[in-house]
């Protein structure tokens, strides 16, 4: 089970949103606006607070921005955004690049798992891109409890790790911005490539490589 402790609004998976809110940019709308056309669109599921959806808006990309928290996406500017569960969406739109990005694709509930990407797949237009953000198995195999760092004034720890069933693994992450904590804890499946690949094939997509070194991004296109 998800969930999380802290100052402010918690989301129902766990996410406390002031401290997302602090948490500074990092290379994500980089490797989205680099896969997708020039003033191309982009559905982003699970878009949170905006830290990727600004980037890419400035990047000249049309950001359509998709949460099931209202108070996550009050803190987004500049896109349209939608307030609904990801898996269940379906705008009858079609879009240059979605985005599937957070490491939701490595949520242990296979049907979860499946009815995001069947989501992903309504929405990607012909010879689009289905982007995919995933925690691959050998940088899975390097978690553990203790490991973590400081950027910008926000701390993010690792404090709890535990293999609760084979390759399903619960953890609790520790966010700190000066005096203020707040705890997440969630579960992750350890999933390989050949995993990764099943799962998109089921939802009609094809596995078409990765997108950077450490293979954190994959790219997916209709079968």
């Amino acid at each position: 089970m998800n969930s999380g402790t802290g100052p402010g609004t918690i989301t129902p998976d766990g996410s406390p949103v002031e401290f997302y809110t602090l948490l500074p940019p990092g290379e994500e709308a980089r490797v989205i606006a680099a896969a997708t056309p020039p003033n191309g669109t982009v559905l982003e599921l699970g878009s949170g607070v905006g830290r990727v959806t600004h980037p890419l808006l400035e990047a000249g990309l049309e950001v359509v921005a998709v949460d099931e928290s209202a108070e996550m996406l009050a803190h987004v500017r500049g896109a349209r955004t939608v307030c609904a569960r990801a898996q269940e969406l379906d705008l009858g739109e079609r879009f240059d690049s979605v985005v599937l990005a957070s490491y939701l694709v490595n949520l242990p509930d296979a049907e979860l798992r499946h009815e995001l990407l069947a989501s992903c797949a309504r929405h990607v237009a012909e010879g689009g891109s289905v982007l995919v953000q995933w925690q691959p198995p050998e940088a899975h195999d390097q978690w553990e409890a203790g490991r973590g760092g400081e950027r910008d004034g926000v701390g993010i720890m690792m404090t709890e790790l535990e293999e609760v069933s084979p390759g399903t693994f619960a953890a609790t992450m520790r966010y700190t911005a000066g005096e203020r904590v707040w705890t997440q804890s969630f579960r992750s499946r350890r999933l390989t490539v050949d995993d990764l690949a099943a799962d998109l094939a089921r939802a009609g997509l094809a596995l078409d490589g990765f997108l950077t070194e450490d293979r954190t991004w994959a790219r997916a296109v209709p079968a």
